[in-house]
């Protein structure tokens, strides 16, 4: 399923394998459909032309529209929205987080309130992995409770506690749903998530004993939520030597290109995050020497490319000016190509650091670019 062809310090390239489509390569960067699209108009065979290796929806909002049985009904996730590689789907966990005045935390699981409509919804373990198993998907999230920062720490104990056990019967279930004669996808995966807030003794804790669960993988959750940055990279290197060497890592919800240079130089394998498109939907582009802001005046008649650095459908066919023209007159079209002009810089991005990693150069890329993609242009 997954294996480390090669590591540069703490760094590691490898190869990746679930029931759709063929070899992940990694570290990869999972593009985020969270309701079986990306916002700004791009379709599953717009990813393929953009080098996606993995596509990511979320259990949540497909449960409350179409509907997760609507869905099993059309085959799966990969049928419904024509996608043909490998899907993960998160567990609802972070979005019942964000539901916080809305929300009641038991043992069971979560009672909440629909942000569509208000009406009342429970979900536990069992719950989210039977969602998850209706959709399809290659690799199904833990249900787990993500706590913010800073968080008091009786609490992120206790949470941490509940959320060991909430594996416990996420995996009882999993291998359950899994066995049944008539499941949509048998092979479905299962990774674990790691939580704890900022405490690194939780953390190395909680890492320790989700291990013991035989997972597919193990995910480090509940960062990027409001602690500084610094603080993000401690957790990690806090908690990566406890994680399994042969099992992928997943940091989720992470994060700026220099998040993710720097996630990998700590271990991690796999990465996901809405600002690639959230930023595009507002103008702002990712390029190779750092962030620019296609609304501002001076590219009114700038005949460039976004980035002369980057060979992407939008780079090769459409100017500064003509896109900063398009949000100037509110069409549609702008947040497409530059939603698909991000989407392939974060693809491209992990690619090159693959290709760093295959040259033993790595640390060399990152000492150019971590830096660097963090700027403005």
């Amino acid at each position: 399923m997954f294996q480390v062809i090669k590591k540069e310090g703490r760094a590691r390239r490898g190869v990746f394998k679930c029931a759709h489509g063929g070899e992940v390569q990694t570290p990869v960067f999972m593009n985020v459909g969270t309701q079986g699209a990306i916002k700004g108009g791009v379709s599953a065979f717009d990813l393929k032309d953009l080098g996606c290796q993995i596509e990511l929806s979320n259990t949540y909002h497909l449960h409350l529209r179409p509907g997760d049985d609507v869905i099993r009904r059309m085959g799966g996730l990969h049928k419904f929205m024509r996608w043909d590689g490998p899907i993960l789907t998160d567990s609802g966990g972070f979005q019942v987080f964000s539901l916080a005045g809305l929300r009641k935390i038991k043992e069971e699981g979560v009672t909440f309130a629909s942000h569509l409509d208000g009406h009342r919804i429970f979900m536990g373990p069992e719950e989210s992995m039977q969602i998850q198993s209706n959709l399809g998907s290659d690799i199904a999230m833990a249900f787990d409770e993500c706590v913010e920062n800073p968080a008091a720490y009786d609490y992120a104990k206790a949470s941490c506690e509940r959320t060991l056990r909430w594996l416990e019967r996420c995996k009882a279930e999993h291998d359950r749903l899994n066995a049944l004669p008539d499941t949509v996808n048998p092979r479905q995966m299962l990774f674990g998530i790691n939580q704890g807030a900022t405490y690194k003794d939780l953390r190395i804790w909680h890492m320790q004993q989700i291990a013991k669960i035989d997972c597919h993988g193990y995910a480090i959750g509940g960062l990027a939520v409001g602690e500084p940055t610094e603080v993000m990279y401690d957790v990690i290197e806090a908690v990566e030597p406890y994680m399994p060497e042969d099992k992928p890592r997943y940091l989720m919800g992470v994060g700026t290109p220099s998040n993710i240079i720097e996630g990998v130089a700590r271990g991690v394998d796999f990465f996901d995050c809405v600002m690639p498109a959230r930023n595009a939907r507002h103008g702002k582009l990712f390029t190779w020497q750092g962030t620019l802001n296609i609304k501002n005046a001076k590219y009114k008649l700038d005949e460039q490319p976004i980035d002369p650095e980057c060979d992407c459908p939008v780079c090769r066919h459409f100017t500064r000016a003509y896109i900063r023209h398009l949000f100037a007159a509110e069409e549609i079209l702008a947040m497409r190509l530059a939603v698909m002009h991000n989407l392939y810089f974060y693809n491209k991005l992990a690619e090159r650091i693959r290709d760093a990693l295959d040259a033993g150069a790595f640390e060399e890329f990152r000492k150019e670019y971590s830096g660097k993609l963090a700027k403005r242009v």
